[in-house]
C-alpha cells in the first residue's frame, strides 16, 4: 500500500503533520477524520518530488500547461460528469491520459486534495496561474447549485473563445512582423556588407559624394568597426523597453497608446470591451455576486485603464449605486453600450445582454483586425522600400557622377 504525507489541524486548533500508509488517499483522509482532525492536505510521498528526477526534467522540457491545456482537461471532465462518472475517477482517468508531464502533476494534486475532502474550486484554487479567478468562482458557483456539467461546458467555450481572440490579434501581428524583420534585416545587409565593398572606390572623392551617401558611408564604418557596440545597445534597448513595459508608469503609457494610436485604438477597445463584458456575462449567468463579477472583470480586462474603469464601478456598486452610474463617467464604453447594460440591469436580463453585446464586439474584432491587417501591410511594404531605396540611390548617384567627371 502506498504512503501519504498529511497536514492536518487537531480539534485543539494545533497543527500536525505525519506519514501514514492507506489503500488511497480517500482512506487516509478517512482515518485522519475519524481521528477528530481536520485534513489540510494529503499526498503520495514523493508526489511533490515529481515522481523523481527524470519526471521533474521532462517537465521542464515540456514546458508550462497552456490554455489548451485547460480547455481540454475542462471539455473532457464536462463529458464525464454528464456520464455519472464520480469525480475522483474522472480526474484519475483524465490524468493518465494527459501526456504533458507539468499538467498531470496539477491534476494529480487535484485529485488528491478532493480525496482528503476538500471542493473541487476549493482545489483548483492551489493553481491560480491555470485556474484563474473566473473558473474557481464558476466552478464555486456551480457546487452551490448543483449545476457542475453545464457549467463547466460554459467554460469550457469561454476558455475556447480566449483563445481564438488570441489566435486573431497575435495573427494580426505576424505579417507586419515579418516584413519589419526583413526591412531591418535587409538593411543591416546592405550597411554591413554590401557599402563596404564601396569604400575604395570613393576613397579621396569625398567632395563629389552626396550628404546621404558620406552619412550612409559613415554609418557603415561605425557599424563594422564597432558592431559589438551596436549589438550591446540594441540587446540593452529592447531589454530596457520591456523592462519598462513591466513596470507600473510603462504598463501606463503602452496601454494608453493602444487606446490613443489611430490605426489600432478602435482594434484594441473592441478587444477590451468584449472580454470585459463576455467575462462579466459569463459570471453573471453563472450565479457569481455582482461584487465578486465586478472585481475579476477588472482583473481579466486587460488593460490598466478599464481595470481602474470596473474597479471604480466595484467602488460605487458597493456604495448601492447602479453598475451604468460609473461606466457613463469613465468613457470607455460606447454610450449605447451603457444604456444596454443599464436596460439589462433593470429588467433583470444582464447576463443575456452582456452575451449579445460581448458578441456583437467579437464580430467588430474580426473585422477591425481584417482592417488593420489590410492597412498596415502595404504601409510596411512602402516603408521597406524607401529605406532600401534610399540605401540603393546612395549608392547609384555618386557613381554617375563619377563617370561624368571622367568624361
Amino acid at each position: 500500500m502506498p504512503s501519504y504525507k498529511f497536514q492536518v489541524t487537531t480539534s485543539a486548533g494545533q497543527a500536525h503533520a505525519g506519514v501514514l500508509t492507506a489503500d488511497s488517499a480517500g482512506a487516509a483522509a478517512a482515518v485522519l477524520r475519524k481521528q477528530g482532525s481536520h485534513v489540510v492536505s494529503i499526498q503520495v510521498v514523493g508526489a511533490e518530488e515529481g515522481g523523481g528526477l527524470m519526471v521533474r526534467l521532462k517537465e521542464i522540457n515540456s514546458g508550462r500547461p497552456k490554455q489548451k491545456h485547460v480547455l481540454d482537461f475542462t471539455t473532457q471532465l464536462a463529458v464525464m460528469m454528464r456520464a455519472g462518472i464520480n469525480l475522483r475517477l474522472a480526474l484519475e482517468g483524465i490524468a493518465e491520459q494527459t501526456t504533458h508531464v507539468g499538467f498531470k502533476r496539477v491534476l494529480l494534486q487535484v485529485k488528491g486534495d478532493v480525496e482528503s475532502g476538500k471542493q473541487f474550486s476549493e482545489a483548483l484554487s492551489r493553481h491560480p496561474r491555470l485556474f484563474g479567478p473566473l473558473y474557481i468562482n464558476m466552478v464555486r458557483a456551480s457546487e452551490m447549485s448543483g449545476s457542475f456539467s453545464a457549467m463547466l461546458d460554459r467554460i469550457a467555450e469561454y476558455i475556447g473563445q480566449e483563445i481564438d481572440t488570441r489566435k486573431m490579434v497575435v495573427g494580426a501581428a505576424i505579417y507586419p512582423g515579418i516584413i519589419g524583420t526583413m526591412a531591418v534585416g535587409v538593411t543591416i545587409f546592405l550597411l554591413t556588407f554590401v557599402l563596404p565593398r564601396f569604400h575604395g572606390v570613393f576613397k579621396g572623392k569625398e567632395h563629389i559624394l552626396p550628404w546621404a551617401t558620406k552619412f550612409l558611408m559613415d554609418l557603415s564604418g561605425f557599424m563594422v568597426a564597432y558592431w559589438y557596440v551596436v549589438l550591446g545597445v540594441a540587446v540593452l534597448l529592447v531589454g530596457g523597453v520591456y523592462a519598462f513595459s513591466r513596470t507600473r508608469v510603462g504598463r501606463e503609457i503602452f496601454d494608453k497608446a493602444k487606446l490613443t494610436v489611430p490605426i489600432l485604438r478602435m482594434m484594441f477597445r473592441s478587444l477590451y470591451i468584449n472580454r470585459s463584458l463576455k467575462t462579466m456575462g459569463q459570471l453573471v449567468n453563472a450565479g457569481v455576486p455582482m461584487l465578486d463579477t465586478l472585481a475579476i472583470t477588472g482583473d481579466v480586462s486587460g488593460n490598466v485603464y478599464y481595470r481602474r474603469m470596473w474597479e471604480g464601478t466595484y467602488e460605487a456598486v458597493k456604495t448601492g449605486k447602479r453598475i451604468n452610474q460609473n461606466l457613463q463617467r469613465t468613457g470607455l464604453l460606447p454610450v449605447s453600450v451603457v444604456q444596454m447594460i443599464s436596460a439589462g440591469e433593470e429588467s433583470g436580463k444582464l447576463g443575456e445582454v452582456l452575451d449579445e453585446v460581448s458578441a456583437y464586439y467579437a464580430k467588430q474584432l474580426k473585422d477591425q483586425i481584417k482592417a488593420v491587417t489590410s492597412m498596415i501591410e502595404p504601409l510596411m511594404i512602402v516603408v521597406m522600400g524607401v529605406v532600401v531605396g534610399f540605401i540603393a540611390m546612395a549608392i547609384i548617384l555618386p557613381i554617375f557622377k563619377m563617370s561624368q567627371v571622367v568624361k
